[in-house]
């Protein structure tokens, strides 16, 4: 039976092949998106899992071996033009210290070796810009084991013993970390991605993708339905049972999702190297870690056929039930509004998030997932009641002919009618909620690139709170400061351990204010200024390196001269440049030499990392809207040609009872306009609501309203669609000859 329906598959003709064409290339697309997805995901794991031998100098590891120590100091942040990076000082007391991955040995004292994104910068910018940093000569570069991204800039730097066990923070360690520690404070590098944050990302992302997926490839299996029904009553007629049946229509639509789930993982292979160079968590995947585990790789093998198999056998209910089923051709009872009931649970659920945000990240993806999902499927579910009852308002007020036939078709059967469009309308929803959630975090965050003033000063020293990072500054390096160019001026905080101005009412004043020569102050009016006849002025520690200029802000004087001020211990150096990449970096070179303790900082640098996920997260939503609209756009098309094909004899018959070719046409077009249009609102609408309570809910922000970018893009995507009806117009006069009405 199974040789017989497959043999049965191939003998309709071009009609046919192409059928099985168009299902292969429908779950090929969906396959290797799904593959992608998951691959994607499984990259963010073994990311994090390359990264894990930076944690080998925190303090809550216990491992040990039988090894010489290895004394290891994590550098602490270090950044270049806005990007991370990651420095660990190494000194080997004796031949078996431990060796991290990528290295062949470990460097010795005056050598380091870089990955090879920083090792190009090295060779790339002038030496007083960045190389100058580090002492010694470049050995070699670290290998793709140790780094979590070809992009990673990673230093490992040998120093003497007994020089770094001086240095503050070292620890002695006698293994390589391939484990999390128990515990991590500022001893474990920040340099992975949070896997469950990303997960849950990329989580929707797949259901974004895969919902219109799923809808294109139920919209490719019903092309000649209406022939293969006729076929299959024929053979019931004749004596084949229920069971036969079932088995060769899910025989005919497993053999062309077989092929399609083959072809998906060429597709996957192909879109792989492509992958990796979308920087989703803010760097790019080397390639070789997008893979996939067996029992992903089984489970999309298996399931798809096998979920192609089931969707057969339900849409031949009317053939297995009565082979009469066909030929009668009574129309379908109409939808009811409980149909609605799942979306407004899906809306109602998220609403309930409001306020009651999950505490885990599986929790927060178990709600707003299904949120999302359940909202897709109701608009799937709800888009024929949604067509119905437009299509009787329009019904109740028109006596044109051809709206007229139009809408009464609509109303009698408005599944067909909207699943022509049905692709496109999740497209719709899709597009809308990314493009609100994605803009209105850029629009709360966005202010983490600071003032532009703000952008050109750089600050070096010790911590807020921490102790100070030098009894003063040494006049040759004030003098290389002055000398940079594009220099604009420099301010010192020095420390006040006597509390002097001190306002315990602030909250913000949990340590003392900083104290600063007045004249120095004049220098970076960005920080503030002092009061007439003020020798120093107390500022607040947070107050030098802030997103926002402070021009206007007069801070308080303090009780010291400028002399008593100028020797007390350094807590911090200001210096505003004229905000060149060039000049910020001499400036953070200079100091990182003469300070090594202690780490440069910008407004950039504090502002990177989460532009970096904010960069990520507009990645995905070109991706979710360059993917989704053509899929749904040749959903579309699949299926109002599959509509006409299935009626051909309907509009033969029409035609030669002399209905003109204009007005089938403008039936054609009208029954495939009325219910985009009309769902496609209520998706907008959807998508607004979706978005804003996943915003609230989520991350406490309100909706902030897209821009006209957006809504040109919709009204671009809704004259694309109608483009996509008005094309399959000319098939028409085509397909409705005499011969039509003969052999229909």
């Amino acid at each position: 039976m199974i040789a017989f329906a497959l043999r049965l598959a191939v003998s309709g003709g071009r009609p046919a092949v192409a059928r099985l064409l168009t299902i292969a290339a429908a779950a090929a697309v969906g396959v290797g998106l799904l593959l992608s997805t998951l691959a994607a995901v499984n990259a963010v794991g073994a990311t994090n899992e390359r990264m894990l031998w930076a944690n080998s100098g925190a303090a809550s590891r216990t491992e040990t071996a039988d090894a010489d120590p290895l004394r290891w100091r994590d550098h602490g942040p270090e950044y270049y033009d806005g990007r991370r990076l990651l420095l660990i000082d190494v000194a080997a007391t004796g031949p078996t210290s431990p060796v991290p991955p990528g290295l062949t040995r470990l460097p010795a004292a005056g050598e380091y070796y870089a990955s090879p994104a920083l090792a190009e910068l090295i060779r790339e910018r002038p030496a007083d810009q960045l190389a100058d940093r580090f002492p010694g000569r470049l050995a070699g570069e670290i290998g793709d084991a140790a780094l979590a991204s070809p992009d990673s800039l990673v230093l490992v730097a040998g120093h003497d013993p007994e020089a770094l066990a001086a240095r503050p923070g070292v620890r002695e360690v006698t293994t390589i970390a391939t484990a999390l520690p128990p515990a991590c404070a500022a001893d474990c590098p920040a340099v992975g991605t949070r896997g469950d944050a990303m997960t849950l990302i990329l989580s929707v992302v797949a259901g974004a993708l895969l919902f219109p997926v799923v809808v294109f490839i139920g919209t490719a299996t019903r092309l000649s339905a209406a022939a293969r029904e006729q076929r299959y009553a024929a053979m019931r007629l004749v004596g084949a049972t229920p069971r036969q049946i079932t088995l060769i229509a899910a025989a005919e639509s497993t053999l062309a999702a077989v092929a399609g789930t083959a072809l998906g993982f060429a597709v996957f292979l192909l879109l792989r190297p492509l992958v990796a160079t979308v920087p989703f968590t803010g760097d790019r995947f080397f390639a070789e870690d997008l893979t996939l585990t067996a029992p992903q790789a089984l489970a999309v093998l298996l399931g798809v056929p096998l979920a192609a198999a089931v969707a057969a056998g339900l849409a031949l209910r009317r053939v297995t039930v009565s082979p009469l089923g066909v030929s009668r051709r009574s129309t379908p009872g109409p939808p009811s509004a409980w149909r609605v009931a799942p979306l407004l649970a899906g809306l109602a659920e998220l609403a309930w998030f409001v306020g009651h945000r999950p505490a885990t990240t599986n929790g927060q993806t178990a709600a707003y997932l299904t949120g999302f999902l359940v909202i897709m499927f109701g608009l799937v579910l709800a888009g024929p009641w949604l067509t119905m009852a437009a299509a009787r308002a329009v019904a109740a007020r028109t006596s044109r002919p051809a709206t007229l036939i139009a809408v009464r078709r609509l109303a009698d059967d408005p599944k067909a009618g909207f699943r022509s469009v049905a692709g496109l309308v999740l497209a719709l929803f899709v597009t809308t909620a990314t493009v609100a959630v994605i803009g209105t975090i850029d629009a709360n965050r966005g202010t983490l690139s600071g003032d532009p003033q703000t952008r050109a000063a750089v600050e070096h020293g010790a911590p807020v709170g921490g102790p100070p990072m030098a009894g003063a500054v040494p006049e040759q390096v004030l003098a290389e400061l002055r000398a940079v160019p594009g220099f604009r001026g420099l301010a010192i905080a020095h420390a006040n351990p006597d509390g002097l101005a001190r306002d315990r009412s602030e909250p913000h004043d949990r340590v003392a204010p900083n104290l600063t020569v007045c004249s120095e102050l004049a220098q970076v009016p960005v920080v503030g200024h002092c009061a007439p006849g003020t020798a120093v002025a107390a500022v607040r520690p947070f107050g030098f390196l802030s997103l926002k200029s402070q021009e206007t802000t007069r801070w308080p004087s303090a009780p010291i001269t400028a002399e008593e001020a100028a020797r007390l211990p350094v807590q911090s150096v200001y210096v505003t440049t004229d905000g060149s990449t060039a000049a910020k970096e001499r400036v953070r070179t200079i100091l990182g030499r003469a300070f090594p303790d202690q780490n440069g900082r910008t407004v950039q640098d504090w502002g990177s990392a989460q532009q970096q996920e904010l960069a990520g997260w507009r990645q995905l939503a070109d991706v979710v809207l360059l993917t989704t609209l053509p899929i749904a756009g040749c959903s579309l098309a699949v299926s109002v040609v599959a509509g006409l094909s299935d009626r051909r004899r309907a509009f033969a018959m029409l035609r030669l009872t002399g209905a003109p070719l204009g007005l089938l046409r403008r039936v054609i077009a009208l029954e495939s306009a009325l219910p985009l249009l009309v769902v496609a609102a209520i998706a907008t609408g959807t998508g607004f609501a979706a978005a804003a309570m996943f915003l609230k809910s989520q991350m406490d922000y309100d909706l902030v309203p897209p821009g006209a970018v957006y809504f040109a893009l919709v009204l671009l995507g809704l004259a694309v669609s109608l483009g996509i009806i008005a094309s399959t117009l000319p098939l028409l006069k085509r397909i409705t000859g005499p011969e039509a009405a003969r052999n229909g």
